[in-house]
């Protein structure tokens, strides 16, 4: 979030950071964000009922705030497909792994465990599915690698990712930026 929030601050990127919003109180994005000044809003999804009515709270704070595009970082919870499909094309996921390899949870220990070469990140549109690139890769952005070496453990292959990590999700903002000018 930082990363791309000190990207969209840059002169040359045309775009505003208009809103921040966490659904974990307690996270240190939450703290970041307003030490520098980001709007933010927390949801706190486990004060709804439902999946549909955490969606619905976020969409009243994202259609307020005058949202075109979303950059989920972090966000570490699973949106309906309604919710993706009412973002499609404007809804975008970075996953710690060089998809459509090792979705889900723990990616450094299942490319280790896999005996990769090679690890990553991917900056992609979001999907119904989880960590899902669509069809034919159509929704892959941007994707970085990393060597796995001989002695890494899942710590020090995350740290080299979360390196790639704030150089990939800038770079696909600005491919997506594009597209949406043109």
């Amino acid at each position: 979030m930082l990363s791309l929030a000190d990207h969209i601050a840059r002169a040359d990127v045309p775009a505003k950071l208009v809103l921040t919003i966490c659904n974990r109180p307690q996270a240190a994005g939450i703290t970041h964000a307003k030490n520098r000044g980001l709007p933010c809003e927390i949801i706190d999804h486990t004060e709804f009922a439902s999946r549909a009515e955490f969606e619905t709270a976020m969409q009243k704070q994202l259609a307020k705030a005058g949202v075109e595009l979303i950059c989920a970082a972090g966000f570490m919870r699973l949106l309906t497909p309604a919710f993706v499909a009412h973002w499609q094309g404007r809804l975008l996921n970075i996953h710690p792994s060089l998809l459509p390899k090792h979705k889900g949870l723990n990616t450094h220990q299942a490319a280790l465990d896999a005996g990769d070469k090679w690890h990553g990140c991917t900056v992609h549109y979001m999907q119904a599915e989880m960590d899902d690139i669509g069809e034919n890769e159509a929704g892959l952005l941007v994707q970085r690698r990393v060597p796995i070496l001989p002695d890494d453990r899942p710590d020090t292959l995350a740290a080299r990712v979360l390196e790639q990590e704030h150089t990939a999700y800038p770079e696909a903002l600005d491919i997506v930026l594009a597209k949406l000018r043109a």
